[in-house]
């Protein structure tokens, strides 16, 4: 059984096939999206070999032999019509991950198989339409010519073989998949914002909208800029029913919709539990056929990105009620907010990563933020670290709201020097995260921490909400004795004098050799009695 960290080590070892050949952001498509093809092929031939056998295969070469055999039988189209029934996809016997590599260790592996079978899975049900269209097979990236292109495909399959993602335990799979895109998004650097939430802001962010949500079964999670899902996937970690959570997720990049998908199976998420969109959030919203309430929203969205902010909009219901304002074109931050805050159930939670910029400017801004904090719709403002994200080095917040809740004050929580300082990014630790969330549920104002403002507080600050008009974080400067600082002074001239007296002692024994060096000396000696 591969655990956790042997797990991780195969699986990164994939990347060093590659790397050198593309960068970051190109190969990480060809790792996850191999990762994934060898989760459903080994997935399938256990599941094959488990309806044959009414148990799982010890290892999957002996799976494979037997799925062979099936397919000779008369039997073989009522397997596979039981299995398609089940798994939403078949395979031929040679189009498997097995299959894959016993071709690559005899060296007669060709990429013409691997799309064979990627087109197979893609075509056998509109759950996996498209799903490895971003990897290219044919790339000059992989190498010049067919045999070296599939020579490099080859030997990434040969490497990920070591990988067991069938006997597995719990959300390990889940986990170590988690673990590559965070290792992408850090080697990836600005390219990383479009699909990862760094760890410490995406625990606070998930704990923060499950509070009081963790008993809830079939619990909504909505992000409308899903990335590659891990947000809302980190909310299964604080749910007591987390097998019935049901996602619903909207992302614009297609690779980063892919990944999303995929990231969803390898954490066990139920096709029926998975509704998720390729599109505009903000020119497409959520389709009024579906859900369009959740329990819990979570966002990362691009910062401060371009929109374009037409007057049509001011008639759309998601941002009609804000004084006729819409969000500046160059600026979109708050049309993902009210988009958000729009699908938002009653009695539910969104949190959101946002630039500080949104709490403190003025014009449009200004006026939607009245009004969301005349509604009460504002519950809390936190602080985040500065360089804590791939995309950016500038600091950020997490901006917490509800609706209809009772009163209109607002928590402040400066967790801004909560974090250690690891390599290119400062990392929010457990011990952090822990601390804010302490602060977040006692919701009292605390020294130097935490200022819960009252609604009067914030009118009075023209419905700026900075956090340092909330929260003194200055440092009293320490008061200096200047008694102590005047015998520190005296005794520091007596060193002095003493050391120059040394000086001039050793100075004066000295002997010369030429007349012309003496001088010099004596010169400086004369000089060196005056300072």
């Amino acid at each position: 059984m591969t655990e956790g960290k042997d797990l991780l080590t195969v699986l990164w070892s994939g990347a060093d096939v590659l790397r050198g050949k593309m960068d970051a952001n190109e190969y990480k498509t060809y790792l996850l999206g191999l990762v994934f093809y060898k989760y459903l092929s080994d997935s399938y031939l256990a599941k094959v070999y488990d309806l044959l056998n009414d148990v799982k295969p010890d290892n999957l070469d002996e799976a494979q032999s037997v799925y062979e055999e099936a397919m000779k039988s008369e039997d073989a189209p009522d397997l596979l019509e039981e299995i398609k029934e089940s798994m939403h996809y078949t395979l031929d016997p040679d189009m498997t991950y097995i299959s894959m590599r016993n071709a690559a260790k005899d060296n007669s592996f060709n990429r013409e198989k691997l799309q064979a079978a990627f087109n197979r899975i893609q075509e056998s049900d509109e759950l996996f339409n498209g799903l490895f269209a971003d990897v290219d097979l044919y790339s000059n990236r992989l190498g010049t010519g067919d045999q070296k292109q599939s020579a490099t495909i080859a030997e990434v399959i040969k490497v990920l073989d070591g990988a067991d993602l069938i006997h597995t335990e719990g959300d390990v799979l889940g986990n170590a998949y988690e673990y590559l895109i965070g290792q992408f998004a850090s080697e990836t650097g600005k390219k990383a914002g479009e699909f990862y939430t760094p760890h410490g802001p995406a625990q606070i962010l998930c704990r923060i909208v499950m509070l009081g949500q963790e008993q809830k079964k079939g619990l909504q999670v909505y992000d409308p800029c899903m990335g590659s899902a891990s947000l809302m996937l980190s909310c299964r970690n604080y749910a007591n029913e987390a097998d019935f959570i049901k996602y619903y997720g909207q992302e614009l990049m297609p690779s980063t919709y892919n990944l999303a998908r995929m990231n969803m199976f390898l954490h066990g998420v139920l096709p029926e539990n998975q509704h998720l969109r390729n599109g505009d959030t903000l020119d497409a919203d959520w389709p009024t056929d579906e859900e369009t309430e959740f329990d819990a929203v979570t966002m990362n969205p691009p910062y401060s990105a371009n929109w374009s902010a037409a007057e049509g909009f001011k008639q759309d219901e998601r941002f009609m009620d804000y004084g006729g304002k819409l969000a500046p074109k160059s600026k979109a931050d708050y049309a993902f907010l009210l988009h958000g805050f729009y699908h938002l159930k009653q009695t539910g939670t969104m949190a959101i990563v946002l630039p500080h910029g949104v709490l403190f400017r003025g014009a449009a801004e200004g006026a939607i933020r009245q009004i969301l904090l005349e509604n009460g719709s504002i519950y809390a403002v936190i602080g985040l670290p500065a360089n804590m994200f791939y995309n950016t080095s500038i600091p950020t917040c997490i901006i917490v709201l509800k609706k209809h809740r009772k009163g209109r004050d607002v928590l402040f929580i400066d967790a801004s020097k909560l974090y250690e300082k690891e390599k290119k990014q400062n990392v929010m630790q457990d011990k952090h995260i822990d601390h804010v969330l302490e602060l977040y549920h006692n919701r009292v104002s605390v020294d130097k921490e935490a200022y819960l403002a009252s609604f009067e507080d914030i009118k009075a600050n023209d419905y700026n909400l900075n956090i340092p008009r909330y929260i003194d974080t200055s440092e009293e400067e320490q008061e200096i004795d200047l008694h102590q600082l005047s015998e520190s002074i005296k005794t520091t001239n007596k060193a002095i004098k003493e050391s120059n007296a040394t000086l001039l002692e050793m100075l004066g024994e000295l002997t010369f050799s030429k007349a012309e060096i003496k001088d010099v000396v004596e010169e400086f000696i004369s000089v060196f009695k005056e300072v």
